[in-house]
């Protein structure tokens, strides 16, 4: 847990660092660009796949229904919104982003807001409920459930 909320922390730096940059009125050097895009791509592919590969497997063989779908709810979204950077990163082209500076700092900002929720409700409501489960097992994750106002949280 420790490694995905120092991601969650070098996804907020790289997101903060993005929206200066898209402040700006004009586009910075393009080397600039390419390499704080280059960051956050591979931070995120990183982040979402250790979710994907380590994370929600664990909750959903927790043997608590409730965690198992709060799991299976936020592995679902990993899809999204890994497609959604995907096609983020495809359509803006160095080309297009200095053709077009202003729609590709819109983009930047509605996709950096995305990020931004989704590690909110991470911390919020499933970081918790995993770590209690690492400490002491289901029960404690459902108490974080129930906290969280997550549905069916009743014993199995």
């Amino acid at each position: 847990m420790r490694r995905l909320r120092a991601e969650h922390s070098d996804l907020a730096m790289l997101g903060k660092a993005m929206c200066a940059l898209v402040a700006a009125p004009e586009p910075p050097p393009n080397d600039e660009i390419e390499a704080l895009r280059a960051r956050l791509r591979d931070t995120l592919v990183r982040h979402l796949k250790c979710e994907d590969w380590a994370l929600y497997p664990r909750l959903a063989a927790s043997g608590d229904p409730a965690l198992a779908e709060l799991a299976s709810r936020f592995a679902a979204e990993v899809g999204g919104i890994g497609l959604r950077f995907a096609e983020y990163d495809a359509d803006w082209s160095s080309e297009r982003v200095a053709a077009d500076w202003p729609r590709f700092c819109d983009a930047s900002r509605g996709m950096i807001e995305e990020l931004a929720g989704r590690i909110v409700r991470e911390e919020r409501d499933l970081y918790p409920a995993a770590e209690a489960l690492g400490d002491i097992g289901p029960p404690a994750a459902r108490r974080m459930l129930l906290r969280a106002g997550a549905d069916d949280t009743t014993d199995a």
